[in-house]
């Protein structure tokens, strides 16, 4: 699994933060940082979520 972001899509409403914590953060400003580009199996599910509710469709999964 691999997990893209396009900050300068993000409209900082900071929803992947909440569905996977632990694979993306926000700046000072708000836009979300990836902090693991390939999150373990376990945190799927997390990132499926992350995907599913970023309003600007700012995020990809591939999954391999």
């Amino acid at each position: 699994m691999k997990v893209e972001l396009e900050a300068d899509k993000c409209v900082a409403s900071g929803q992947c933060v909440v569905a996977a914590m632990q694979v993306f953060d926000q700046d000072d400003d708000g836009i979300a940082i990836l902090l693991e580009e390939r999150p373990a199996p376990g945190m799927l599910d997390d990132v499926r979520e992350a995907v599913a509710v970023c309003p600007a469709a700012a995020i990809r999964l591939i999954e391999q």
